[in-house]
């Protein structure tokens, strides 16, 4: 992977760097530690890394005892210059401090220059063969990352301590082996030597775990197949980078300072947690560059401002060339740089102000809804937005409300408008003091007062005009007596010419007068009356008549006023009461009268009631509040229809007769009235009642009932001919009709009366000669029979001596006066079942 790096001593240096091997041969980090290395180091070469961390957590100062030698802070070990070393090899110390605990521990480091050992071949004895039950010491192993070779590179070599005896053969797998990466290594079957074939990328493989294997040459394996860990150590191979390629931060103008503008971070593919991944920040470069307004936290990123004097106004938008550098932000670490833009948004730190210090406008005087100037205003904050949109007040002036200024959203212009008439006879210029500020509340810098508010002057000249009459006051009040007759003038409506301040030349007319009492002097306005006045009519609301007049002057102007006519009441009208009263003797023995006076309160209650004589035998009549009255009687009183007369006059003793109509009645409420029988055959009117279901099929069952015996009666005494003649035993018949709905009654002798009625039936020769040439009368009586009761027969209705009659002289009327009373006692006695 290609990367910018600082670290001198070449391509040379990187190859030696790669080749190291880092061995370490006790568990305690602070005792001596065996690194094997080669005998030739160029400077700057990687000799190995130490756990600085383990020996002592605190750890801030670290130092090397041989100059050859530097530590840094993650404990890699660095040459200083080439070195050669002579086995058995070199030995230094690294010193730990903790300047706050005043701790400090020391580690050996003991250097051991490789070289090639003789492997020989062992030949398998006559001693059986026997498994070890120990396992193969493994020896840690770990890998450059990134080398350069020469390939195939020794790595590692593994030995079985059965190869003494035996002769051993040496195999690997795994990852790198049969694995992917296919190849990577290899291990030379005799001596046990593991070899490495090509450079590793470590962010592509951390670590291959292998399985090494000792077999003798029949195939038995004496030793547990050994686990091999090859760890790639990191190479500073990547350099950092920023992780968006676009940073904008916005910050607000007139902040104070150590705000908080944002957080830049990168990203380093290196191993985590080393000094390879270890990023430093740092800024460049400001655009523009004077004065200083930023700084960047090296660690976290973090910008901040350092200035009190970023002013949107004179710069709005900042640009930062930031680094960032790994290995601590040591010189000869890997970096890049980046971009930072930072813009400041908008306070309204800055007021409007007009471009006028005055203005001057003039208007015609009755004009409104009419435009007379627009006014400009400055603003340096941003535009469009609450902190630059004006909001215009007019301050002084404008007392009588003639004025109105308003925001053109479009131009942010002051518009001035008139909105109410103003009169040149009154005044003929007005002076305005206009005000204006922003929409945002002001945000004052920090050590600052906020500003006054700007304001300016409008002269506005009013222009005089040919105007019409003026209607002034608009309505006006007269007062007139209640009930003044026909003919009678009132004072009329008054226009003025605002010219010449009269109201000579002007003409009127009516324009509104509902009930066409008045008649209007064209010349004067004066009213004349044409009918009587009358406060009670439906057209006076709250004792008020309005008549509207127009006035017009020579030129056709106009205006248009009000009248109104104020009557003052007269005691004209006496109290009327309800003369339909009724008194349910089921709920309370009296009624309540209730009386109305059409006049004013000044002329109605108190009423006074008072009771003829000859109503006061059976009746008492009391005041109840001056308002109402109790009608009660002295003595229970039949269920009847009762008239008393009584008088009631207002407070001012207007009087009025009145003759009441009683209704006393068996009910709780008035509309349940019930009369008896006599009552209600005296009155023509019967209560209204809504029927039941049983009671129209008793209603309907009564009229086929009826329709059934008048066609009886109809086929009887309507018939004229017959074809044959009819035996005296078999025309006898009767008709019995009950009232009943109940199961009809066994036809017994005993309440059968044969038919008297004769009639002539045989008319032909053959007849003559049968019955002896005399007519054959057969006489028959229709009888309705009560069950349980008397009877009556339809002779019996048409009256005695009448005698016998023929059968054409049952008619409908009879049929209509027999069957008439006994349906209507049907229909009371079903309305009287609906009720209950």
């Amino acid at each position: 992977m290609a990367a910018a790096s600082a670290a001198p001593g070449g391509l040379f240096c990187r190859q030696l760097l790669f080749s190291l091997l880092v061995l370490i041969l006790f568990c305690d980090a602070c005792q001596k530690i065996s690194l094997q290395v080669p005998s030739h180091l160029q400077a700057e070469t990687l000799v190995g890394k130490v756990s600085v961390k383990e020996c002592l957590r605190s750890a801030s100062l670290i130092r090397s005892s041989d100059p050859d030698f530097r530590v840094l802070e993650d404990g890699s070990v660095y040459t200083t210059h080439d070195l050669v070393l002579s086995p058995p090899g070199k030995s230094f110390s690294i010193f730990l401090s903790d300047s706050q605990q005043q701790e400090q521990r020391e580690m050996e480091i003991v250097l051991e220059a490789r070289g090639k050992k003789v492997l020989r071949k062992r030949h398998t004895k006559n001693a059986a063969l026997k498994r070890s039950k120990r396992r193969w010491a493994p020896i840690p192993c770990s890998l450059m990352e990134n080398s350069l070779g020469p390939f195939p590179q020794h790595v590692q070599q593994v030995q079985s301590d059965a190869a003494q005896n035996y002769t051993i053969f040496y195999s690997i797998s795994g990852p790198g082996v049969d694995k992917e990466p296919f190849n990577l290594f290899f291990i030379n079957k005799d001596t046990g030597d593991i070899f490495c074939t090509r450079s590793i990328d470590r962010e592509q493989y951390q670590e291959f775990p292998l399985y090494a294997y000792a077999t003798t040459a029949d195939g038995y394996a004496p030793e547990y197949p050994l686990p091999l860990l090859f760890k790639v150590e990191d190479d500073n191979d990547n350099a950092p980078y920023f992780e968006n390629k676009v940073t904008i931060f916005t910050v607000p103008e007139n902040c104070r300072t150590g705000t908080s503008v944002g957080k830049v971070t990168a990203i380093d593919l290196d191993e985590p947690d080393t000094l390879h991944t270890r990023l430093k920040y740092k800024i460049l470069q400001q655009i523009p560059d004077h004065p200083k307004h930023f700084s960047i936290h090296p660690d976290t990123g973090v910008i901040t401002t350092t200035s009190l004097l970023l002013d949107r106004e004179k710069c709005d938008t900042y640009q930062l060339i930031m680094e960032v550098r790994d290995m601590g932000g040591q010189h000869f670490g890997l970096f890049n740089t980046g971009t930072i833009t930072i813009s400041l948004e908008d306070e309204n730190d800055n007021s409007p102000y007009f471009t006028e210090n005055s203005y001057f406008a003039e208007v015609e005087e009755n004009r409104i809804d009419v435009e007379i100037l627009r006014m400009k205003v400055h603003d340096l904050d941003l535009p469009n937005t609450a902190h630059s949109k004006a909001v215009y007040t007019i301050l002084q002036g404008n007392e009588n409300g003639n004025f109105k200024i308003s925001t053109d959203p479009n131009t942010n212009e002051g518009v001035l408008c008139v909105v109410k008439p103003l009169n040149y006879e009154a005044i003929r210029q007005v002076t305005l003091q206009i005000g204006v500020v922003n929409e945002a509340q002001f945000s004052k810098a920090p050590n600052s007062q906020p500003p006054s508010m700007c304001t300016t002057t409008v002269t506005v000249k009013v222009k005089d005009s040919d105007e019409g009459p003026e209607c002034q006051p608009p309505v006006k009040v007269i007062q007139s007596k209640d009930g003044l007759p026909a003919g009678q003038e009132l004072l009329g409506y008054k226009a003025m010419d605002p010219e010449t301040r009269s109201s000579e030349g002007l003409r009127y007319k009516k324009l509104g007068d509902e009930d066409n009492w008045f008649e209007i002097n064209e010349n004067t306005g004066d009213l004349k009356t044409v009918k009587v006045l009358d406060r009670e009519s439906k057209f006076v609301k709250n004792d008020q008549y309005n008549v509207s007049v127009v006035a017009t002057d020579a030129g056709g102007r106009s205006c248009t006023g009000t009248l109104v006519v104020l009557l003052e009441d007269n005691n004209d009208h006496p109290p009327q009461v309800d003369k339909d009263v009724t008194i349910c003797q089921h709920a309370q023995d009296f009624a309540v009268l209730s009386p109305m006076d059409a006049d004013g309160p000044e002329n109605g209650p108190p009423f006074q009631f008072l009771l003829d004589n000859s109503a006061s035998k059976h009746w008492t009549l009391g005041s109840k509040d001056g308002k109402t009255a109790i009608l009660r009687a002295k003595q229970h009183m039949d269920y009847n229809y009762y008239n008393v007369p009584i008088t009631i006059k207002d407070r001012h003793g207007l009087a009025a007769k009145h003759v009441l109509s009683v209704r006393v009645c068996d009910c709780t409420t008035p509309s349940d009235c019930r009369m008896s029988s006599q009552v209600r055959d005296r009155d023509v009117k019967l209560p209204n009642v809504i029927l039941g279901k049983w009671a129209i099929l008793a209603m309907v069952l009564g009229s086929a009932l009826l329709l059934c015996a008048l066609f009886t009666c109809f086929c009887v005494v309507t018939k004229r001919t017959v074809k044959k003649c009819i035996p005296d035993d078999v025309a006898q018949q009767n008709l019995i009709v009950s009232n009943t709905e109940g199961p009809g009654e066994e036809v017994m002798e005993a309440n059968i009366r044969l038919p008297t009625q004769t009639s002539n039936v045989c008319d032909t020769s053959m007849s003559v000669g049968t019955l002896g040439g005399q007519g054959v009368k057969t006489q028959q009586s229709f009888e309705m029979v009560k069950g349980g009761g008397g009877h009556q027969t339809l002779d019996s209705v048409k009256g005695a001596g009448q005698g016998v009659m023929e059968a054409g002289r049952y008619t409908y009327t009879d049929w209509h006066s027999f069957t008439q009373p006994r349906l209507g006692e049907e229909s009371i006695r079903g309305h009287t079942l609906i009720k209950n």
